[in-house]
């Protein structure tokens, strides 16, 4: 089999949007290495499902040897980063060093081998496990070749999603770095960027004394790049990965003798079970192919999950814990778990990285572009028997990159199987109530603001701007709290992330959000021509952040801002 790279696609009606610099600063090499052709209707080789097991990792182990050490200010080698926030309440106990570089990757044995970018070389990345009150330090190291012949920048800034994190450490769009280049806002290149994780609570300015607010636990985070015009394409290329984080609620410990131990089922990559999906474009030959310039929003032919296309996962007759990530450019998905033709009921405990207050039982569930949810499958209850298979299912409609259409399909696709091998212990449950929710305080409000998404020619804007990575839009005063209007114009989805803190939603349209968005989102889902009013506030560190739809070509394409938080 003849290995090929991966290659990317550039329209030719869109060569006049590149030269006119709508967005401004793209890297030359990308359009100088670009291939013109046409991303609609390729057909990719066959591929038959259920060849291969779903991978599965296990907890990254930390390093054993880190030289030179962490430091609160930048050490020569590193990218000139500000100084630490909080360095010395929150001194680092661990280090990981992630070394972002290519290698190759087999999406399916009816493929050929892909190149891929990936933290440590794999894709999907390393599963970082953290603990609340257990500080540490991730070390981006880029060994990215700085002449790249394909899409994607080899500069890169690592954005830890949903993280409460100080802005040096939040992946902001212009901290891209290479050990030749350095983004508008470092004041230089560097071999490598510490990240400081303080994975504390939000509220710790209010309640120093337990590390902020309990009620502001976090779980399933992921991390991915974040370098400006290039998100879209160094995600798509594979670097996206899971960061996990624990407490003495969410313990990870199904056989957690304390009081306060909710007992989910456990054991990362055992019972608890991290999935990405994300959807990928295959050529006639097999290769895998990219167009930075669709943008409505890039889609996909065939779909991975984990890196996998159509895996099988064995399970035992008990229950698992699945957090179920996007991570595509712009597809939707409508993913159910079917056992006979029919839908097999779970309880949803956790949206986006947040434990909800109570399990919400489901049978489906929606999710868009960066969007997470937390489900709990028993495959032991009636009438699932050992060698029973069950599938997992896909029923959005969706050719476009502006989004899915209104109707599911009657059947969906099938995207992975289960396979039901054996009977195991099951010492794990789902308690009546998980997480409770902080109450919003509507009187401190001081400030409401209103956001526009739109298009207007060619151009994705927020208000009528388009991003400019060295100039807030507007400032915050640390500790505020204020409500924001989201509002989506236009016939196209937008999935908006708002850096640094998660949001409440107050309503939708006017009416109350579905039981499943009734806790802290970060991702907020603006369907076409609505309004949707959400309650935030900035908390416990300074600096520079965005807001942003996740639909990654239109963040590329400028609907992006920066927002400064300030004492």
């Amino acid at each position: 089999m003849n290995k090929s790279s991966d290659r990317v696609l550039l329209a030719p009606k869109k060569r006049e949007f590149f030269k006119l610099g709508a967005v401004a600063g793209i890297s030359g090499y990308l359009a100088s290495h670009a291939i013109e052709a046409s991303g609609k209707d390729i057909k990719p080789p066959a591929t038959k499902p259920y060849l291969e097991p779903l991978p599965v990792y296990g907890p990254k182990l930390e390093a054993v040897v880190v030289d030179p050490l962490p430091q609160e200010y930048p050490h020569p080698d590193e990218a000139g980063r500000d100084p630490h926030q909080g360095w010395d309440h929150w001194p680092p106990q661990k280090t990981y060093i992630m070394e972002v570089k290519e290698a190759w990757h087999s999406f399916h044995p009816h493929l050929r081998p892909q190149k891929i970018w990936g933290y440590d070389g794999i894709l999907p990345g390393p599963t970082i496990v953290a603990r609340e009150g257990e500080p540490i330090i991730v070390r981006y190291v880029n060994l990215l070749e700085p002449d790249a012949s394909s899409f994607g920048s080899p500069e890169i800034s690592t954005h830890l999603h949903n993280g409460h994190a100080a802005s040096e450490s939040d992946g902001f769009a212009g901290n891209y770095f290479s050990p030749t280049k350095a983004g508008p806002t470092l004041s230089r290149p560097g071999k490598y960027y510490d990240c400081l994780y303080t994975n504390c609570y939000a509220g710790y300015d209010k309640w120093p004394d337990t590390d902020g607010d309990s009620r502001e636990g976090l779980g399933t985070l992921w991390y991915h790049d974040h370098r400006e015009h290039f998100t879209a394409a160094n995600v798509y290329k594979g670097l996206a990965g899971f960061y996990l984080i624990f407490d003495h609620i969410d313990s990870g410990d199904e056989d957690d003798p304390s009081d306060t131990a909710l007992r989910l089922p456990s054991g990362v990559g055992v019972y608890d079970i991290p999935l990405i999906i994300q959807d990928q474009m295959f050529d006639a030959s097999g290769t895998r192919i990219f167009n930075q310039f669709d943008t409505d929003g890039f889609l996909g032919n065939k779909i991975a999950l984990n890196g996998k296309i159509a895996p099988f996962f064995e399970v035992a007759r008990r229950k698992y814990r699945f957090r179920v990530l996007n991570g595509s450019v712009a597809r939707f998905y409508h993913l159910s778990i079917r056992h006979k033709g029919i839908d097999l009921p779970f309880q949803v405990i956790a949206n986006d990285g947040n434990l909800l207050p109570a399990a919400v039982p489901m049978t489906s569930f929606g999710l868009a572009p960066a969007e997470r949810i937390d489900i709990v499958v028993d495959f032991s209850a009636a009438p699932i028997a050992i060698g029973d298979e069950l599938f997992l299912i896909d029923r959005i409609r969706q050719d476009k990159g502006r989004g899915p259409e209104t109707l599911l399909s009657a059947t969906g696709s099938p995207i992975m199987r289960f396979n039901v091998d054996r009977d195991e212990a099951d010492n794990s449950r789902v308690p009546p109530l998980l997480r409770e929710l902080p109450p919003m305080d509507l009187k401190s409000v001081r400030q409401k603001r209103h956001f526009e998404f739109e298009r207007f020619n060619g151009v994705w804007e927020i208000n009528g701007k388009t991003f400019d990575v060295e100039k807030p839009v507007f400032k915050v005063k640390r500790g505020a709290a204020e409500i924001w209007t989201l509002e989506g114009k236009g016939s196209w989805h937008h999935p908006i992330h708002i850096h640094m803190e998660e949001a409440r939603i107050l309503s939708r349209s006017g009416k109350p959000p579905p039981p499943h968005e009734a806790g802290r989102k970060d991702v907020i889902v603006l369907k076409p021509g609505e309004t949707v009013k959400v309650f935030i506030q900035f908390r416990d560190f300074v600096g520079k952040y965005m807001m942003h739809c996740h639909n990654t070509i239109h963040e590329d394409h400028a609907m992006m801002l920066r927002f400064d938080v300030e004492e």
